[in-house]
């Protein structure tokens, strides 16, 4: 039985009522909008290995694009918004995971599922597993416990819709950070008139400080995810970043002989020593590097930061474990329960026969479907299995953290490196060992981020719908459309992104993802699924950072944001921070001078730096698309303007031209933050 606070609860749309919902027009900009957010947040991951939600965004969008121009009502524009952050979610996790691909053992092995079919599959399967294994929680988590489990962006979502549908101007400083955004984008990647990364370093033969390097990408989408993830997150992401190329890399320059250097960049296939390098300038006649910055930190610090995300996040794991027993057991609880005839419209879920049918019909196509890794149809069908398992299981844990603490703090790292060591202890158990196995330990590990990312969505989602009155069903079915479209896109966009330039493929460079694109999540994955399958691992450097994390725990430090901060280059973390610092600003002034200010999930700044991810993120998917064609690429180098501006005001004066034009756009935030204020 529901508890009594759920019975009382009234929905803003009464159930008796029927308006339109599942319509056509509130389908097909759901997929626009999923589309667009999944594109963006592909380009945003692979980049700094961070995502932001996608709901309150597409809401506002709904209600200023649907209600406005299409008529639509507050139900349908949940549907909106509800098609619309599968792209979002779904993105995160296949990014988090699925380029690792490339990083395994075997490059050839790995360059043959990572294509787009196998993306595209996993995407789709791992998008409908979070949502299937949520039908049956529906009413354990949203409804019988209400009023114990928040969900955050779930609630803010319906205020939003509730708020449009009586009356208000959300969309308009989203808008604007849009469209401010896609002019800096276009200065800056077009004509080059802002530098993309400006830079000021110390020569490896300075005395004192050696190969240090302060750097910054000055891109509107990393100030607007700053913003929006706060001054605490940011100052403990940049702190990595500090450390790494202010304190690790000066220190490494100076112990470590050039030699031992380029003989680990060799042994991780970065490097021949008996050939020049252009990227870390190693000349094997005099043995030295003209960037040793880069050398020490592709050969070092990216596996210590991989050991500091690995342990940070089996920390936060465990962390949850009373949550995750807690939900396991009301999961277990919520299956048993059946609801009594005559059902409202808002107690109207799809049937439970769909999740058990569509859960078997999921590992059949597992099984049988050739783009998939496997050695067999019966190892195939225990991959399946093992997702099952693994997926009900997560997405549950998912589920309930979101509902306490958000999607932004989900620790799907977590989640995923736990189910990769449970697949590695499976394997070890039958004898699945070596570089043969390593692709179908990824394909779980891929399919239950990519499932407990969009569990945590799904029940944000229907917490806003069962707030604002909607139907489940036609949300669960919204979500599925969402998936299923959304991963076209997703799959394109991460394929896409990953063509070398035509400088990158005259070094003979195959994929821009881990070279333009960092991908660490990923890079993590695929340097433990190579360790804990070969028992070949670079342990020193890995137990390194573990010992990293744990010191920082120790200090109530979050090890997890710190670590990514550490393998991420500073010049990602650095314009974060700025982003964090103006949102501390504008928070300490409001306190100081006592002035209320509106939810910061609703605020203008928070509106507008999402509108400045939004067109960052999507300006930078559409250049890296058109600089595919090398014939393209060569007419947009035409139109730079940084060949002159260099020569005018030299490369620092440049820089700072850069940096003035980044500083502008962070007031322009602070401005609009602080218009928002009430006396």
């Amino acid at each position: 039985m529901e508890n009594q606070s759920s019975k009382s609860f009234k929905p803003f749309v009464d159930p008796n009522v029927i308006v339109p919902e599942f319509t056509i027009k509130a389908i097909v900009l759901g997929i626009l909008f999923g589309v667009i957010f999944g594109a963006s947040t592909v380009y945003l991951a692979l980049k700094a290995g961070l995502t932001v939600s996608a709901s309150i965004p597409i809401a506002v969008l709904a209600i200023s694009l649907g209600k406005k121009f299409l008529g639509t009502t507050i139900l349908e524009n949940n549907i909106i918004q509800t098609t619309g952050s599968a792209g979002e979610s779904i993105a995160a996790g296949v990014v988090f995971t699925l380029p690792a691909f490339l990083f395994l053992s075997d490059p050839l092995v790995g360059d043959s599922y990572f294509k787009y079919w196998t993306i595209f599959t996993l995407a789709v399967f791992g998008g409908i597993l979070g949502t299937l294994m949520m039908i049956p929680l529906r009413r354990s988590l949203i409804v019988k416990e209400h009023d114990t489990l928040p969900y955050p962006e779930g609630t803010a979502c319906a205020q939003v819709l509730i708020a449009g549908e009586k009356g208000g101007d959300f969309a308009r400083s989203a808008f604007y950070g849009l469209g401010f955004s896609m002019v800096y984008a276009i200065l800056q990647k077009i004509f080059h008139v802002i530098a993309e990364l400006p830079k000021w370093g110390t020569e490896q033969a300075n005395k004192f400080f050696p190969s240090a390097v302060v750097s910054s990408e000055v891109t509107p989408e990393y100030l607007g995810v700053g913003y929006i993830i706060g001054p605490k997150i940011a100052g403990v992401l940049v702190a990595g970043g500090v450390l790494a190329s202010l304190g690790l890399i000066p220190l490494l320059s100076y112990l470590v002989h050039p030699d031992i250097i380029a003989t680990q960049l060799a042994k991780l296939n970065l490097l021949d020593v008996n050939q020049v390098s252009e990227k870390f300038g190693w000349d094997p006649t005099s043995h030295t590097f003209t960037n040793t910055a880069e050398a020490v930190y592709r050969a070092y610090i990216r596996q210590i930061g991989a050991g500091a995300v690995a342990a940070g996040g089996f920390i936060t794991l465990l962390k949850t474990i009373p949550t995750i027993v807690s939900s396991f057991k009301e999961s277990l609880g919520s299956m048993k329960e059946k609801v009594s005839g005559g059902m409202l419209r808002t107690e109207n879920d799809l049937s439970f026969k769909v999740v058990l049918i569509g859960s078997l019909i999921l590992v059949l196509l597992l099984a049988i479907l050739p783009q998939i890794p496997g050695t067999s149809v019966i190892s195939k069908l225990l991959l399946g299995i093992l997702v099952i398992v693994f997926g009900f299981f997560f997405v549950t844990v998912s589920s309930r953290i979101v509902g306490i603490i958000g999607s932004s703090n989900n620790p799907i790292s977590g989640m995923t490196i736990a189910t990769i060591m449970g697949t590695a202890l499976v394997f070890i158990a039958v004898g699945w060992t070596g570089k043969v196995y390593e692709p179908m330990a990824l394909v779980i590990g891929g399919m239950i981020c990519i499932a407990a990312a969009n569990a945590g969505a799904t029940s944000q989602d229907l917490k806003t719908g069962y707030i604002v009155g909607a139907t489940p069903k036609y949300q669960q079915l919204a979500l599925f459309i969402g998936a299923i479209f959304s991963s076209m896109v997703i799959g394109f966009t991460v394929k896409y992104l990953d063509t070398p330039t035509a400088e990158m493929a005259s070094r003979g460079i195959q994929h821009a993802i881990g070279e333009k694109y960092a991908a660490p999540q990923a890079t993590l994955m695929a340097t433990l699924i190579k360790g804990l399958l070969s028992f070949n691992l670079d342990w020193v450097f890995v137990l390194s950072g573990v010992f990293i994390a744990i010191v920082l725990e120790l200090c109530q430090v979050k090890a997890l944001s710190f670590a990514v901060g550490l393998y991420l280059p500073l010049s990602t973390t650095l314009p974060i921070f700025i982003g964090g610092v103006v949102k501390g600003i504008v928070d300490w002034r409001a306190k100081f001078k006592n002035i209320e200010s509106e939810d910061s999930e609703l605020g203008k700044g928070s509106l507008f730096a999402t509108g400045l991810v939004a067109g960052g993120a999507l300006a930078g998917v559409v250049v890296a698309l058109l600089t595919v064609d090398e014939g393209i690429a060569a007419s947009i180098a035409n139109f730079s303007a940084e060949h002159g501006l260099t020569s005018l005001l030299g490369t620092n004066g440049y820089y700072l031209l850069g940096v003035a034009f980044f500083t502008f756009m962070a007031w322009v935030l602070f401005r609009i933050a602080t218009k928002q204020e009430k006396v």
